[in-house]
């Protein structure tokens, strides 16, 4: 069983800084995408960033200039295991949500591809 661990979240005032982690619980074969997204209670969860080794990163136009995702696969990179940051500069009131990560990828040569999620950690700013 996969698990996304997420750390880092906290209360900031606006215009601070924090940087999100994410460790999933083993290798994998392949990946995608790994991504962050978040959601404001009695809101639906919306798109962060997303990053792989192969493409460009994305971004939701709100966070643009102020955050940055970054990564390591395990596979082609040093880390021991899968790996995503989001390094979240200048932060705003509106950024407040809980932050879920999210890989997409293949656990084996023989695995289907599967979306797996962390369970989130907060980020809460202050105006």
């Amino acid at each position: 069983q996969v698990q996304l661990v997420e750390s880092g979240g906290g209360l900031v005032q606006s215009g601070e800084s924090l940087r999100l982690s994410c460790v999933a619980s083993r290798r994998f074969f392949g990946i995608a995408n790994m991504g962050w997204y978040r959601q404001v209670p009695g809101k639906q969860r919306e798109f962060v960033a997303n990053w792989n080794t192969l493409g460009p990163t994305n971004y939701t136009e709100s966070v643009k200039g102020r955050f940055t995702i970054s990564g390591d696969d395990a596979i082609t990179g040093d880390a021991a295991k899968p790996t995503v940051f989001l390094q979240m500069d200048r932060l705003k009131p509106e950024d407040t949500a809980v932050y879920s990560c999210n890989l997409d990828g293949w656990t084996s040569e023989m695995s289907g591809r599967m979306t797996y999620w962390g369970k989130g950690t907060l980020v809460a700013v202050s105006s």
